[in-house]
């Protein structure tokens, strides 16, 4: 399927700006981007420290991805400027990825980083480049539904399917955005990059979280947050000390590896997790059972929907459930639901929108 800029004019008068991290992906965006004859700028965040990420390629916004996106750029014949958003970043997605750990959360940074950095800055510079519009390399598709009205639909590839960290995209900023690689699988994408002769056709995908290396987040957020590494307590539903921890930041809900407990009649998993006290409170499988979530900070980019299906984690499928406007109802029983993470939903491939859990409800159950 041949992707679709959704030009307004003719190719020849439009200017595309291009979001590239140097991968394979918004390289072949940029390629595919000057295919149509537009005037195609291509556009690279500077994220974090330098003197330390040009010693990291792989990651998004690295030193090493920078030339990546330059080189490619080059061969192009195309434009292309380095932005230094590092402050921006830190404050509005590095503090407060280490202030939700230290509240006992899980945090999804990438979702935060979109809604802000991402879309609310670019988009901004692009138009002050007088851009047409502002594409990406994300996995997801914009569909323009009967109404005329701009529309996020899951990437056609479902392994590759990014909607969950786009949730917070509004209306007027899906108008402006567009995401040529949609319809395509991850392969086709190389074989693009190949045949365009770009260099970067054969790197391999970024695989942690683009600020934290070799992905020790519990490094990180101990070096900005100390409190997280105080020892504590680890205990049962009834409060009986089962041992003790490192530091609240090595645990999320559901997680069962590195509690250190042997001895037990079954295998226990982090219930809840406690900062003011650093308890880290355990339980059996069914303790994990949540039969309500209340979600903060939604956005809707469709109409308010009661019925829906929503998805708890960025690789769980999504299961169905009720919005009542505070409160996320699953119609079945849900597991290892973690505050900090997002509740994002859908109706069937559309996205409809998201928010951040704040709490969840246990679900009564009798004990096995």
């Amino acid at each position: 399927m041949s992707p679709n800029f959704d030009l307004p004019g003719a190719p020849e008068t439009a200017r595309i700006v291009v979001a590239m991290s140097g991968g394979v992906d918004s390289s072949v965006v940029a390629a595919l981007a000057a295919r149509t004859g537009a005037e195609v700028i291509g556009v690279t965040l500077q994220l974090y420290d330098h003197g330390e990420a040009i010693q990291r390629s792989g990651s998004c916004c690295a030193g090493q991805d920078i030339y990546d996106a330059k080189m490619v750029c080059d061969r192009l014949g195309i434009a292309h400027y380095v932005l230094d958003y590092e402050s921006r970043f830190r404050e509005g997605v590095i503090d407060r990825f280490a202030d939700e750990y230290a509240m006992g959360r899980t945090p999804v940074p990438c979702s935060k980083c979109n809604q802000g950095v991402k879309f609310v800055d670019l988009i901004g510079f692009a138009r002050e480049l007088g851009a047409t519009c502002l594409a990406t390399g994300h996995y997801v598709r914009r569909v323009r539904g009967q109404d005329g009205k701009v529309q996020m639909w899951k990437g056609r590839d479902p392994r590759r399917d990014q909607s969950y960290f786009l949730y917070g995209t509004t209306a007027d900023q899906l108008e402006f955005l567009r995401f040529p690689l949609g319809d395509l699988p991850k392969d086709e994408v190389r074989r693009l990059a190949e045949a365009e002769g770009l260099e970067v056709a054969g790197k391999p995908d970024s695989q942690d979280i683009c600020f934290v290396p070799d992905g020790d987040y519990a490094s990180l957020v101990k070096k900005l947050r100390p409190a997280t590494a105080a020892p504590g307590e680890i205990v049962s539903l009834s409060g009986e000390v089962l041992g003790r921890h490192e530091g609240v930041v090595h645990f999320t809900i559901g997680q069962r590896r590195g509690l250190e407990i042997g001895g037990q009649a079954e295998p226990l998993y982090v219930v809840r997790i406690e900062p003011d006290t650093r308890r880290v409170v355990v339980g059996p499988r069914r303790a994990l059972a949540v039969s309500a979530a209340t979600v903060e900070e939604v956005n809707w980019l469709a109409e308010d929907q009661r019925q829906l299906s929503a998805k708890v984690r960025s690789l769980a499928p999504p299961v169905p459930a009720t919005w009542d406007g505070t409160q996320l109802r699953f119609d079945r029983l849900e597991y290892g639901v973690a505050p900090g993470q997002s509740a994002v939903f859908y109706d069937g491939e559309r996205l409809l929108g998201g928010g951040t859990i704040a709490a969840t409800q246990p679900a009564e159950l009798e004990p096995a």
